[in-house]
Parts: structure tokens; C-alpha cells; sequence
């Protein structure tokens, strides 16, 4: 009896709301009605958003890809044969242009394992970075993490490996446990992923979940803390269903627990759902509300890493931060770093999202321009009309003009020119995009997600708006260009957070450089009065 054929279909949620799952539905039917073994294996997403559901057959010359797949495809699928030639055929996966020039370390299994087995896990290299870091002392995992010049992936770009000695060098709290033994720490994944256009984090939980969970533990191992949360985005179910899944495997099998792969270290791990706030995402928020409170800023210090979650030392990173943890502990500092350019060392997984040809992501390492990002890569507009716009970083990232694509995606290079980073999301614009509206978008945003605690990014970004109506309409242009750009000045030195400190970016770049679009409009003075003063 010969081998049953291996089918990979995605579980990522870009391909669910593609008709993955009916594609999924079609192929167990077909084989059925054919009398074909297959083993059907949901594998996630490589990223590849535009050919979703992607289709994968395993044949002898590699995994034979098929995208985009729709239920009604199937039959002429089989019926061409499994891993034969065929119209929505894009050969090897693997050596697709927009996969073969990529740098993935942090993305490395994606679309490749079941998400949820952990025997596959282990068998493409998971937990090697955690079995050295069990035989490690807390000092030189941090010592590791320090050298590989990790830095935090959230948007600030804190390095990791400072805010984890901080945290190392700090007496724990007193336990908050009746007959607990030990001072706690705790290790906070912020999942909370609500940037407009980013979805790594939900990738990554999704598809490869024990990544996550073994970052965080060696996270634990290294500053001594026993516990820890992941804080998920409340519109993400399926990762929420595959952290739980993998939490449990990992702690039948002893990667979690209180006996670490019988190490006597322990660490425990569970996964705590956000209500739908922006405002969470901000780490002092997101404690406030892991802590079942109201979602509010806290004032700065003291630190989350010396009084953070339940006035404990708290380690709270982004989930693309510490799901880079396990290959710096499996290959070495220096192989990471060895990644990137500058201050900015090892791979950013950029998200392509807007009006872009190809959608998706992209993992490379830190040097990368944004116009190979956008065209190699993206494909231009999917409209087909030139880029006028490129905004990185979410919706608090500036507004990036043609004249700046050429740029090395570099932290230090993009805060020169008052750009940002941020999470690696890009959202691209045609040359029809209105630059005033999306100022005033970025306004609005503020507006709806504010917690409400500080006064500038409370009322500013109201009156934000407000002006920048009038000055759209031409009421008095030049005095309410010039109120507008104080009001910015007064947000970005006096907001409690990054809500608020940088809405104005965006505001600022399209003024910038795009001022024609505020000028559309302009009201006539009237005429003076005959025998009036001059």
C-alpha cells in the first residue's frame, strides 16, 4: 500500500477568511471519492497573503504549492494529479522569489509545521534554545541576550537584554500566594497587537506557538520569575485556541511546569484575553488591566521591571521580541547579530499591507530599503497607480514620501528624519490618497483611543481635528497651520504615553511633506470698504 500523500492546508486566520477551511473540507472529500490516501496537515500561513489559501503537496523535489486555492479548484487538482503540473501551480515553495531572498530566523518554521504539534516542533530545532539555557546561569542568559543586541520589537526598541538585568537585580515582590517560598517575578507577553496593518504577533501565536512559550520561558529562567501571562488582542480566537493547545503539550511533556524537563526550575504560563483597547497595548496599561482594572497609563517611574504586574518586577516584552529569544540561545549571540545594520541588529518582520500587489510578510534583517520592501518584494500597487505614501509603524508612524524610499530600515536612521520603526507595519497609498484625511484620521484615532488620563492627548488631539478642518477650508490657513503645529509640539512633549506623544507624527509628515493636500480650499477676504483706513 503506498504512502498516503501529505496535503498542507493553513489554520491562519488570513486563509479561514479566505475559504481555507472549505478548501480544507473539499480536498478530505475528494480523496475520499477517489479512494486516495492523503494526510491532511493544517500547517499556518508563510505569508504569501495574496496566494491564500495556499495549497501545499509534499513530493519527492520539495512542497509543491497551489494559490489561491478555492473550493471549487479541487477536483481538476487531483484530477491533474497531486504535485503535478496545473494553472495555480507556483512550483517549490521554497524557492519562490518572495520566500528564497528572505532572512527568516524569527519566522523559520512558519507554514512549514502542524502549529500545535509539539513533536514537530521538535523535530525543525525547537526547545534546543531553552535545553542550553536550562544549563546556563541567569546572569549569562541575559549576558546573551545583552550581546545579540536584541531590541524590543514593540515599537520603543528598548534593548531586551536591559530591561532583563533590571529586572534580574531586583528583589522579587512578596508573593502574592499564601504559602508561596520565593519573592515573584513575572514575565508579561504584550499579544495585544492593534496597529492597523501589523499581524506578526497574531502569525506567530498562531502559527508557531511554541516559540512563544519557549521564549518567555527562558525569559523566566533568566530574571528568576515563575510565572507568566500572554496578553492577546481580543479579536484574535484562533491563536487564542493554539496558545492553549500548546501551553497544555508543552506542559504535559515537561517544558512547562514545576519540574522543567526535570531541570527543578520551574515556570507556569497562561493566556489572558484584552476587551478590545488600543490604550492596552501601551505596557502600563496593558498591567492595569491584566490586573482586572480599568485600562489607564501609569505614571513613569517607577518601571514595570522594578514595580510592575501586582507590584512585582515584571519582564513585559512584544511577542516578535521574545520569539527571538530561542535562536539567540540555539545559535549564539553572535549568529544573531551577525543580522542588521548599526544599533539595529538581527530581522524585523515587516508587515505589507494598504494598497500593495502582494501582501504579507516579509522577515529581513535590518538595512533593507523601503523601496525593495515595497516593489521587489510588494509588487507595487495593487491598484496599479504609483505610490504617493508609505506609512511604517502603525497608525502612529509618520507619513514616508518617495524621496525618502531609498532609506536603510534602521532605528537611529528613520528618528533622524522623525520617522519610526515601530512594529514593522507598512501601509502603502496610490497617488489618489487624500494626505489632509489621513491627517486627520491619525487625530481621530487618538481621539476614540485615548484613556482619557492626560489632558494632551485627552483634548488635544479634539481640538487636533477641529483645526485641522479649518485649515483644509481655508478659514485663516496660515493661523491655523501655525495653531496646528503648537498643538502638535504640545502633544509630543506632554502626553503620558505614545498615544498621544506621537499622534502627532503622522500629522506633522503629511503637513510636511504633502501640504498642497491642506490647501485645497481657501476663503476670500472681503474687499475693504470704500474711504476705510488702508
Amino acid at each position: 500500500m503506498s504512502a498516503a500523500v501529505k496535503v498542507f492546508v493553513p489554520r491562519d486566520s488570513t486563509a479561514i477568511s479566505l475559504g481555507a477551511d472549505e478548501v480544507a473540507a473539499a480536498i478530505t472529500a475528494e480523496a475520499t471519492k477517489r479512494g486516495i490516501a492523503i494526510e491532511l496537515i493544517r500547517n499556518s500561513s508563510r505569508g504569501l497573503f495574496w496566494l491564500e489559501p495556499l495549497v501545499e503537496v509534499a513530493t519527492p523535489a520539495g512542497r509543491i504549492g497551489y494559490g489561491p486555492v478555492d473550493a471549487a479548484d479541487v477536483a481538476s487538482l487531483f484530477a491533474a494529479g497531486l504535485g503535478a503540473a496545473h494553472p495555480l501551480s507556483i512550483g517549490v515553495v521554497d524557492e519562490h522569489p518572495y520566500l528564497k531572498t528572505q532572512e527568516r530566523l524569527t519566522f523559520a518554521r512558519a507554514g512549514i509545521t502542524d502549529p500545535v504539534s509539539l513533536a514537530d516542533y521538535l523535530a525543525h530545532g525547537g526547545y534546543r534554545g531553552l535545553s542550553h539555557a536550562l544549563a546556563m546561569a541567569p546572569a549569562d542568559i541575559v549576558a546573551a541576550v545583552t550581546e545579540s543586541g536584541l531590541r524590543g520589537r514593540g515599537g520603543a526598541a528598548f534593548p531586551a537584554g536591559i530591561k532583563w538585568k533590571t529586572v534580574l537585580g531586583t528583589p522579587g515582590a512578596a508573593p502574592g500566594v499564601a504559602g508561596a517560598d520565593a519573592a515573584q517575578k513575572y514575565i508579561v507577553c504584550n499579544a495585544d497587537e492593534g496597529d492597523s496593518g501589523t499581524f506578526a504577533d497574531r502569525m506567530v501565536c498562531e502559527g508557531d506557538p511554541f516559540l512563544l512559550i519557549e521564549g518567555m520561558t527562558i525569559a523566566g529562567l533568566a530574571v528568576g520569575a515563575t510565572r507568566g501571562y500572554i496578553y492577546l488582542r481580543c479579536e484574535y480566537p484562533y491563536a487564542e485556541v493554539a496558545l492553549n493547545q500548546a501551553i497544555a503539550a508543552a506542559t504535559r511533556e515537561g517544558w512547562l511546569g514545576d519540574d522543567i524537563r526535570g531541570s527543578g526550575k520551574r515556570f507556569h504560563l497562561e493566556v489572558r484575553m484584552g476587551a478590545g483597547a488600543y490604550i492596552c497595548g501601551e505596557e502600563t496599561a496593558l498591567l492595569e488591566s491584566l490586573e482586572g482594572k480599568r485600562g489607564m497609563v501609569r505614571f513613569k517611574p517607577p518601571l514595570p521591571a522594578i514595580k510592575g504586574l501586582f507590584g512585582c518586577p515584571t519582564v513585559i516584552n512584544n511577542v516578535i521580541t521574545l520569539a527571538s529569544v530561542p535562536v539567540i540561545l540555539d545559535k549564539g549571540a553572535e549568529h544573531y547579530k551577525h543580522f542588521g545594520v548599526g544599533r539595529s541588529r538581527g530581522t524585523l518582520p515587516v508587515q505589507l499591507a494598504g494598497n500593495v500587489k502582494h501582501g504579507g510578510l516579509v522577515e529581513k534583517a535590518f538595512g533593507v530599503t523601503l523601496r525593495d520592501l515595497l516593489y521587489t518584494y510588494g509588487g507595487g500597487t495593487r491598484s496599479g497607480r504609483p505610490i504617493r505614501a508609505v506609512q511604517v509603524g502603525g497608525p502612529l508612524g509618520a507619513y514616508i514620501p518617495e524621496s525618502q524610499f531609498d532609506l536603510p530600515l534602521d532605528y537611529e536612521a528613520y528618528a533622524k528624519l522623525n520617522n519610526m520603526v515601530g512594529h514593522g507595519g507598512i501601509t502603502v497609498f496610490d497617488d489618489t490618497v487624500d494626505m489632509a484625511e489621513q491627517a486627520r484620521f491619525s487625530m481621530e484615532f487618538c481621539a476614540a483611543e485615548s484613556c482619557g488620563k492626560c489632558t494632551p492627548c485627552r483634548i488635544g488631539s479634539t481640538r487636533g481635528m477641529e483645526v485641522i478642518d479649518k485649515l483644509v477650508a481655508g478659514d485663516e490657513a496660515v493661523k491655523q497651520e501655525a495653531l496646528l503645529r503648537d498643538l502638535c509640539d504640545t502633544m509630543l512633549a506632554g502626553s503620558l504615553c505614545a498615544l498621544g506623544g506621537m499622534a502627532p507624527f503622522p500629522v506633522l509628515s503629511a503637513l510636511n511633506h504633502f501640504p498642497d493636500d491642506f490647501r485645497k480650499s481657501s476663503t476670500p477676504q472681503p474687499a475693504p470698504r470704500a474711504g476705510a483706513a488702508a
